[in-house]
């Protein structure tokens, strides 16, 4: 195998093509492809259908269709890996439709377009899904060569962790946008890291964030305790200021 196929060429498809371009060459098929990008040949559906391993790199809202449309077209042989931020949705919707002849290899890049830059300590999700083809540790071993460190878990398992980290970080961010923080002439270092959250997390398209927490089951306790959060620390407020009354 020396090529392998990349389906959805967005913001993160470049950063999956820089990753995979040091052992790959990449065919990829985008209905909106964009600009050339060096070292990627960019072709119809089809031809990437043919490939033994393809990356799903969409929109989660989009995951479902695209896998219904490519699973009756699929070869034996060919091993699936997607990149969707959630994993149990995604998870159930190849199992679901791919025939038990296509491997399944479910991932989660810790890291987007611009964490992928600035960050040298870039952490993978891997789930040995349904491995027929057994490509789970070739692609466990890829990925740990170029400096990722891999982590194996459940989808359930995946979920619950990432709705208490990145649906918290995500949700903060955006939070704090809508308050209108700006820089002050007294900034703390602190604050600046503040700014540099809502920088990073709302550089990311309004269509990530709410995929991020519509499609994690537990996204929704995790808001929930926040907001609780932050009446307890109200109510703590007026408490100490009824006392100093």
């Amino acid at each position: 195998m020396n090529s392998v196929g990349i389906i959805g060429f967005g913001r993160f498809g470049k950063v999956l093509a820089n990753i995979l371009q040091k052992g790959f060459s990449i065919n990829a098929y985008d209905p909106n492809p964009g600009d050339n990008f060096s070292g990627v040949t960019f072709t119809d559906l089809e031809t990437i259908l043919k490939e033994k391993v393809i990356f799903i790199a969409v929109p989660i809202r989009h995951f479902e269709s695209v896998i219904q449309e490519i699973a009756p077209n699929l070869d034996e042989g060919t091993t699936i890996i997607d990149v969707c931020s959630v994993k149990k949705h995604p998870t159930e919707v190849m199992e679901n439709n791919f025939p038990e002849n296509i491997g399944i290899i479910a991932t989660h890049p810790m890291f987007g377009p611009d964490s992928y830059i600035s960050n040298n300590r870039l952490k993978m999700m891997m789930n040995k899904t349904r491995d027929v083809h057994n490509q789970f540790n070739f692609w466990q071993r890829f990925f740990r060569d170029q400096g990722i460190q891999v982590m194996e878990m459940s989808p359930d398992q995946h979920d619950q962790l990432a709705a208490k980290t990145q649906g918290v970080t995500h949700f903060l961010g955006r939070m704090l946008k809508e308050y209108g923080i700006k820089k002050t002439s007294i900034d703390t270092q602190g604050f600046r890291d503040l700014l540099d959250l809502v920088d990073q997390t709302c550089n990311d398209t309004w269509e990530l964030y709410t995929d991020l927490q519509l499609y994690n089951p537990y996204t929704d306790d995790m808001i929930d305790k926040l907001k609780l959060a932050t009446e307890t620390l109200d109510d703590r407020l007026k408490e100490m200021q009824n006392v100093a009354d």
